[in-house]
């Protein structure tokens, strides 16, 4: 991933996230600051991940995958703004017990251009705020 630190950065700076690498892949992290959740009563922070691995030279496609932490009123929403981008949801629920306020994750995944996916999540993000 060497010579994708570039494209990496510029990935993140699309998404609006911190960029670095985990496992040779390329990782974006948004922290939703703005939501205020504990679980069991402790600070918990909010983050959302979006990542991009595989990446054919030749085609310029690449395996790109999301994790995102939503409140429950901003899950339709997301839903139909990334669906609409023709990006897949493969899955919808929560990871934690007592946590407040409720959190609902959703992961994503599209083979694209790592740029061309990173505007489509910008574009979705954008729709919940």
């Amino acid at each position: 991933m060497k010579n994708n630190g570039s494209l990496c950065q510029q990935f993140s700076r699309i998404i609006g996230g911190q960029p670095g690498f985990a496992g040779g892949k390329c990782v974006s992290t948004i922290t939703r600051d703005q939501i205020r959740a504990t679980i069991l009563g402790k600070s918990f922070s909010v983050t959302s991940s979006f990542s991009f691995e595989s990446l054919n030279t030749r085609t310029g496609r690449a395996l790109c995958l999301g994790r995102g932490a939503f409140l429950q009123k901003e899950v339709n929403t997301f839903i139909s703004a990334i669906r609409n981008q023709g990006i897949k949801i493969t899955s919808v629920g929560n990871e934690w017990l007592f946590e407040q306020p409720r959190l609902i994750y959703i992961n994503i995944e599209s083979v694209d251009n790592p740029l061309v996916f990173a505007r489509k999540v910008r574009r979705a993000l954008d729709a919940i705020q």
